[in-house]
């Protein structure tokens, strides 16, 4: 989030992860995807940008003592106006952890919703790999899935806080599919919200959150990789609705998919 290009309001622009051991992180998605690092911003702390190929595409930060309880994945969405968003988020009995509050080129916010997926809300410059539109390259973020209870209420909630309920039919197309909603915007999917009983898994280490599907080449190949590292491969390689996917958790326990390019 330190370039000067726009995005389509509530868009999907950027990812954090936050986890006890930075370093570890580093080696672990350095080895697996082929990252590599810049530091970002000193306001966050001991806090890296990762790049694939160059382009900045995540960001890794070690988190506080008061942060380690659950290590996962943060999106952020574009906005026009985080101050409004933070508005329609409180409104609708969701909460606003943090902010908004200037940082950088822009002014952010933290907020979960009423499930208690987090998110982020940035209003500002995006870079320019996050805008909707292209080929997503390999070895970075594809697209972002809501794992969460009711997907219907999920969908209620996040369209009524961004406005893709009101936003341009021609740019902004909401559908069930697959068994879950499916947001595209500019014919591109960026994001689904997946219902069902979170609370009932057998692994206590699920609850509702936002899970980042990463583009690979080989869906195997780095499924294998992960478990060499130390990660756990939950779900295998198998066939998607998006391309063949296996879901992995990594050393710290952030959870995550990768997977290959449908046909």
């Amino acid at each position: 989030m330190t370039e000067t290009a726009s995005a389509p309001q509530g868009v999907p622009c950027w990812v954090t992860l936050l986890v006890p051991h930075l370093e570890a992180a580093q080696h672990f998605y350095g080895e697996l995807l082929g990252w590599h690092y810049r530091p970002g911003s000193q306001k966050l702390g001991h806090y890296e940008i990762a790049l694939s190929g160059g382009a900045p595409v995540a960001g890794l930060g070690e988190a506080r003592n008061s942060l380690r309880t659950f290590v996962a994945w943060t999106p952020y969405f574009a906005t026009d106006s985080v101050d409004t968003v933070a508005g329609r988020i409180r409104e609708r009995g969701a909460t606003v952890a943090v902010g908004p509050v200037r940082f950088g080129p822009g002014r952010v916010a933290w907020a979960a919703d009423p499930a208690g997926a987090v998110f982020g809300i940035w209003e500002g410059a995006v870079t320019p790999g996050w805008r909707v539109g292209g080929r997503v390259k390999a070895n970075s973020p594809a697209w972002l899935e809501l794992i969460t209870r009711d997907a219907f209420a999920a969908a209620l909630f996040y369209g009524e806080v961004f406005g893709w309920d009101r936003a341009d039919p021609e740019r902004y197309d909401i559908r069930y599919e697959h068994d879950r909603v499916i947001l595209r915007i500019d014919r591109q999917t960026v994001a689904g919200l997946s219902g069902g009983a979170v609370e009932d898994a057998p692994d206590p280490r699920v609850r509702p959150h936002w899970h980042v599907h990463f583009r690979v080449e080989d869906v195997e190949a780095s499924a294998a990789k992960a478990a060499s590292l130390g990660a756990e491969v939950v779900s295998p390689p198998t066939e998607s609705p998006s391309g063949r996917l296996a879901v992995v958790r990594d050393p710290q326990g952030a959870l995550f998919s990768i997977e290959s390019e449908g046909a």
